[in-house]
């Protein structure tokens, strides 16, 4: 059965009605982030102006992209980021009995009013070490956010980055349906998991709230529990439906039967192996939903039943003027499967002369399916446009996390560096704005980050882009087109940027991956995409890292 939910407008009024998700304040985030704040309070650096990056590391699903996903909710953070009563009662049950009073009417008076925020935008591949958010404002506040804006960021990012994956794998002509409520990591997980895979590419969701709340298409047809609860057609209480556009009434049953004697020879088929109770749920179902009829059909045997039984009772529809939909698949060899049941569409379009069934009927897989079981599928050939995808999806079994860090990057204009003898774990200090350059063919070259005085890059003129950490590789980039990449998002207390509705966030997404070299987004050795610094952040990094690392002494 199919919805197509609500349409924008209604959306708009839902949202606006539901209002943000009560569960993101404050009092989302980790306890050492109150006691910092405490020390940095006390230690009068509570005026301090601090700056922090927030970038992650390496790309998920050993893949060489990510889409950007959960900046809206970053800045609804922002919107009602303020410390309740009883948020401050619990945090002084929770502190040692010496923490100051004053501290916590500190943190009753907080706001982000000081606070600035630069980030990529939403729906944006986007790639490591480039900052996804540019957070400044007073290093107590900006240092109670960490937690929370990780959140809101880490698992959207991930599983919007899954869905766009899935996408590539099936291919732009097959539908995605997202069937993952039921094995998210609860109700939060489950909703931000049917809103990311909408915007990374997916076509739909059975989760009805994510319906309602998102405006997103809802999808599903019946469980195994619907075909085996009937037995016999004598369940069948009312044996009757109407012709499509009409008010006549006409014997259904009858009409399934005399449909089964028919294709008897053209599915080759015996009678006697049809299971009768499944025919009996599937007459009930279309009875239900005469247009939108969609019968999972593995509960017992496909070949000797389920497909039998559906064709009959799609055939019957389709005589009296309904549109039948198609057939689910849920266990089984599923390449093999899909191609025997549109084998026997094919017999029944040339015999009957009805091309629906050559062309028009769906065959939906579902059967804990992950990417490699696409990849697999399309090796083996298959005839499925369809694919219901749940548990791999929502939960990203691959990938338990993206790994995204918010790491302090200037104090006071002053530039602060990490340093790790893991390469990786380096920081690159200092407030940075990052572009994306662009070839002639409109693929992405290189994502450059400079310091904010430097000038942009110009199209058409050579720029030099380094490696942050390797001297060995540098190269110029003349680039066709060049695009920034961070844009002002919040500043003095205010949104500065409209929020996109998903349908446009999705829109965007698409737009974005088409961006990316095909050699850059496959599975198997994907190419990394070049993240680079200008020659002046180049030494000025070096320059700092040479400034603070301790100067080892032999003796």
């Amino acid at each position: 059965m199919a919805s197509n939910g609500v349409n924008e407008s209604e959306s708009v009024t839902i949202l606006s009605e539901i209002g943000r998700n009560g569960i993101i304040q404050p009092l989302l985030t980790d306890l050492y982030q109150i006691t910092m704040a405490y020390a940095y309070w006390k230690s009068d650096k509570r005026d301090d102006i601090a700056v922090f990056d927030l970038y992650f590391r390496k790309n998920p699903f050993r893949g060489e992209f990510t889409l950007f996903a959960g900046l809206e909710e970053c800045l609804k953070f922002l919107q009602h980021f303020s410390f309740s009563d009883s948020d401050i009662s619990y945090i002084k049950s929770v502190l040692p009995k010496e923490t100051e009073n004053e501290f916590f009417e500190y943190l009753r008076s907080v706001n982000t009013d000081g606070i600035t925020l630069y980030a990529i935008p939403e729906g944006t591949v986007v790639f490591p070490k480039v900052p996804l958010l540019i957070i400044q404002g007073p290093l107590p506040i900006v240092q109670l956010m960490e937690t929370t804006m990780l959140n809101l960021i880490n698992y959207a990012s991930l599983v919007a980055t899954n869905a766009a994956r899935f996408r590539l794998a099936a291919g732009a002509d097959k539908t995605l349906l997202e069937f993952g409520l039921r094995r998210a990591q609860g109700p939060d997980g489950g909703l931000s998991a049917s809103r990311y895979c909408y915007m990374g590419g997916f076509d739909g969701t059975s989760n009805v709230l994510a319906g309602k709340m998102f405006g997103m298409p809802v999808r599903g047809t019946h469980a195994h529990a619907f075909v085996t609860s009937y037995s016999d057609l004598s369940e069948i209480k009312n044996r009757t439906i109407k012709r499509h556009n009409s008010s006549e009434t006409v014997d259904f049953v009858n009409f399934c039967l005399k449909w089964q004697e028919k294709l008897v020879d053209t599915l080759d088929f015996l009678p006697d192996q049809v299971i009768q109770g499944e025919l009996t749920a599937f007459i009930c179902y279309a009875q239900a939903f005469p247009n939108r009829f969609l019968a999972l059909i593995d509960t017992y045997d496909v070949i000797r039943s389920g497909l039998p039984n559906f064709c009959s009772v799609a055939m019957a529809l389709h005589e009296l003027g309904y549109h039948p939909l198609g057939i689910r698949l849920d266990s089984g060899d599923l390449a093999y499967l899909s191609k025997v049941v549109y084998a026997g569409f094919e017999k029944i379009s040339e015999r009957f002369d009805i091309p629906l069934f050559k062309n028009g009927m769906t065959i939906v897989a579902s059967n804990d399916i992950n990417e490699d079981t696409i990849h697999s599928l399309n090796q083996q050939g298959h005839a499925i446009n369809s694919f219901g995808i749940g548990t791999h999806l929502v939960t990203c079994q691959k990938q338990p996390a993206l790994g995204c860090v918010f790491k302090l990057v200037e104090v006071n204009k002053v530039p602060r560096i990490k340093l790790s003898e893991d390469m990786e774990k380096v920081t690159i200090p200092g407030r940075k704005l990052a572009y994306r350059l662009y070839g002639a063919d409109g693929h992405a070259l290189v994502d450059l980050m400079q310091q904010p005085h430097e000038s942009a890059p110009v199209p058409g003129q050579r720029t030099l882009c380094r490696h942050p950490f390797n001297e060995s590789k540098r190269a110029y980039v003349s680039p066709s087109t060049v695009e920034p990449l961070h844009t002002l998002y919040w500043k003095n207390g205010q949104l500065q940027q409209p929020f996109l509705s998903l349908q446009e966030l999705r829109e965007k997404a698409a737009k974005s991956l088409m961006s990316i070299r095909n050699d850059i987004k496959r599975t198997l050795n994907p190419t990394p995409y070049k993240v680079s610094v200008s020659a002046k952040l180049y030494s000025f990094i070096h320059d700092l890292w040479l400034e603070h690392a301790p100067i080892g002494e032999l003796s």
